[in-house]
């Protein structure tokens, strides 16, 4: 059932990488379970053209109405005929909407989840066990009656971005920490299926004493201007906002102004090195790098890639065959000149911009010139930034006093406990909260920077 193999890795592939449709205008909630039943009823009737007609360009690549049509007779032949849909419910992943179609087979009833992009095109697809839909709900460890939460604005036109302060209750000043997304256009709660990472580290420091600043990501509130720019770089998808989420605490009532501290998560983390080095002039405390990414980007996806292909075991010569086409996009983005800067032809979901800034960006190493105290944090099953590169965090900033590492081998790349292997489905299906461990030790290491790293308690 290669087809099935093929848009399970889509839909996992979504979540990391975001870049390819950027925000617009959400279609009604009708018209895509409308597209939805018209999927299923053309499939049932062996019109595959019409199944696939809203694919979008990556999906008609790997899975026009050839392979689909090939897909779905084969799933007949093993769970008998479809016989009916019986119902319809929606989802959201980050800024991709999901329609889950209840499909009746003679042998099994299976969801069928399709991914919605922003231009309501179809952006992946999978057949999925039914069940009740899963809710997000806040961590146990989180005290809502110890905190209050305050519309913020980060930045100014053009570029405002809608955010939320969490601010532990009292008297005198407190420190802060600033959330910054990973890759795609996040939320302020980085909403991955029914999980909320930076929700949970917000409610959980702020129950603690510390105040949290997560804000909506530039290319989900911009998205239609930022993707479509030739020129977007991580200069303007991240480190800007990030710049001005610190100014913006410096100056805010009961803040500290001497204890702003900075955590990015996954792309983020990637990028506190360079975070650190553009906020350098205005003095934040400390940095925080969870799941940070020390290898290039590009590597990294095909990695991934290679990975959700070989989830069952085997890599078919279809699958050599679309690992080929990455590793061709991958040569491709190592081979783009700086004549290639303002190209208009994407590669991997990004303009040559994007990847040329990215071109010699050694992570690690220039977390050598940050002379603030770091750490940095790794779950253990984590299949989209593997523990490697933590251990390269750690040998380029090996024997400094004020950096610390620390790795949860229990934990997934949204630090929610589990076991086994890792999959996309565990984000989707599933909710776990960020581990309480995680929490604990973020605040432990921001407890320890005092004001002007001098020697105290903080």
């Amino acid at each position: 059932m290669k087809t099935l193999k093929i848009c399970a890795l889509i839909c996992g592939l979504v979540a990391f990488f975001g870049l390819s449709h950027p925000p617009a205008a959400a279609a009604a909630d009708d018209e895509l379970v409308l597209k939805a039943r018209t999927m299923i009823d053309a499939l049932q009737r062996g019109d595959f053209s019409a199944a696939t007609r809203d694919y979008d360009a990556t999906m008609r690549n790997v899975s026009g109405p050839e392979k689909t049509g090939e897909f779905w007779n084969i799933l007949q032949t093993k769970i008998g005929v479809f016989k009916e849909r019986t119902g319809e419910r929606r989802e959201k992943l980050g800024n991709y909407e999901i329609v889950l179609v209840t499909c009746v087979f003679e042998k099994m009833t299976l969801d069928l989840r399709i991914v919605f992009g922003a231009d309501g095109k179809i952006a992946g697809f999978q057949f999925v066990p039914p069940r009740s839909p899963v809710n997000y709900e806040p961590p146990a460890y989180a005290d809502p009656a110890r905190f209050t939460e305050t519309e913020v604005t980060v930045g100014a036109e053009p570029w405002a971005l809608p955010g939320t302060l969490t601010k532990p209750k009292g008297d005198g000043l407190v420190p802060a920490l600033i959330l910054v997304h990973g890759s795609g256009p996040n939320d302020r709660d980085e909403t991955i299926g029914p999980n909320k990472p930076f929700q949970d580290l917000a409610w959980g420091l702020a129950s603690r004493g510390i105040a949290v600043l997560r804000y909506e990501k530039r290319t989900r509130v911009h998205g239609t201007r930022m993707v479509s720019a030739r020129s977007l770089t991580v200069k303007e998808e991240a480190v800007d906002d990030a710049v001005e989420a610190v100014r913006l605490l410096q100056k805010t009532e009961g803040i500290d102004p001497r204890r702003v501290f900075v955590l990015g998560h996954s792309l983020g983390g990637m990028l506190i090195p360079r975070i650190a080095v553009a906020v350098k002039p205005l003095g934040a405390a400390g940095f925080i790098s969870m799941a940070g990414l020390t290898f290039p980007l590009e590597e990294t996806y095909l990695k991934q890639v290679t990975y959700l292909l070989s989830l069952d075991g085997q890599l078919s010569d279809e699958d050599q065959k679309q690992l080929a086409g990455v590793r061709a996009d991958v040569d491709k983005i190592k081979a783009l000149k700086e004549e290639d800067r303002s190209s208009a032809e994407k590669v991997i979901f990004a303009y040559p911009a994007y990847w040329l800034d990215l071109r010699g960006y050694d992570p690690p190493e220039t977390a050598r010139s940050v002379d603030r105290p770091m750490l940095f944090l790794q779950g253990g099953r984590d299949y989209q930034v593997v523990p490697e590169n933590l251990e390269r965090w750690e040998k380029a900033l090996k024997g400094r006093p004020d950096v610390t590492f620390k790795l949860f081998p229990k934990l997934n790349h949204l630090f929610g406990e589990g076991e086994g292997i890792s999959t996309p489905n565990e984000y989707l299906d599933t909710h776990k909260s960020v581990a309480e461990d995680v929490v604990r030790e973020i605040e432990a290491f921001i407890r320890r920077i005092p004001p002007e790293g001098k020697d105290g308690d903080g």
